[in-house]
């Protein structure tokens, strides 16, 4: 049987993009309209800026969110979770690497919902740019990391990487409704955001007809 990731979605919590550091990255507060609870994905530099975005709309970051432990994407955890004393949420395949950061690690599963306050998002296994690679995703829009960029993909020739297993991921979130709003984890695209629909159609890796044509141009190309 073929699994719906859509399916019964929690409520989304609201979304600020910013970009820190000089690697053009993108962190995400997600955060609870109501409670005012929040989570941040990947935060890797400008922990202080980060806080002071989350201060400013008076919020409380309870959740610290993983999409993969790439360098750039997890220098700023203990920073983080000394500030905030925040739970960080990490795929089993790239725990080893937080375990030393945080007291308390939660490991995801595929699927897995994570509650933010009264809303919440939805782990997905996105493996091939690391061997852990997780996405998440709320109701509509996905948090991609270095999987999905705008107009390009994660590269697959570092340790761990893996092109097939890119493919299979890409194509899982092909699956997405064409509207689900984009939100990577690098600022490389023409836009800071996209949607699943104009990736498909504008995005050569996702418009490469099969998985020869996709290795073909994912192994000449190398950024990010």
């Amino acid at each position: 049987m073929i699994m719906n990731d859509t399916a019964q979605l929690p409520q989304a919590p609201e979304v600020i993009q910013t970009e820190v550091g000089m690697l053009q990255n993108f962190c995400e507060l997600l955060y609870c309209p109501t409670t005012r609870e929040a989570a941040v994905v990947d935060p890797a530099f400008e922990v202080d800026r980060l806080l002071r975005l989350a201060r400013e709309h008076h919020l409380a970051i309870k959740h610290i969110l993983i999409t993969h432990t790439h360098h750039d994407h997890i220098e700023g955890v203990a920073d983080m979770v000394a500030a905030t004393g925040a739970a960080v949420f990490v795929h089993p395949h790239e725990a080893p690497k937080i375990k030393a950061m945080a007291s308390q690690v939660v490991l995801l599963s595929d699927r897995m919902d994570v509650a933010i306050g009264a809303c919440g998002v939805r782990a997905l296994e996105t493996f091939g740019h690391t061997p852990g690679g997780t996405c998440f995703l709320a109701d509509g829009y996905i948090v991609t990391g270095d999987v999905l960029f705008v107009g390009g993909c994660g590269r697959t020739d570092f340790p761990g990487g893996s092109t097939a297993a890119l493919w299979q991921s890409l194509n899982r979130l092909m699956g997405l409704p064409e509207e689900t709003v984009v939100y990577p984890g690098h600022n490389y695209g023409s836009t800071p955001t996209s949607t699943m629909g104009r990736e498909i159609l504008e995005n050569p890796y996702l418009r490469a007809a099969d998985y020869e044509a996709f290795r073909s141009l994912r192994e000449r190309v190398r950024k990010a």
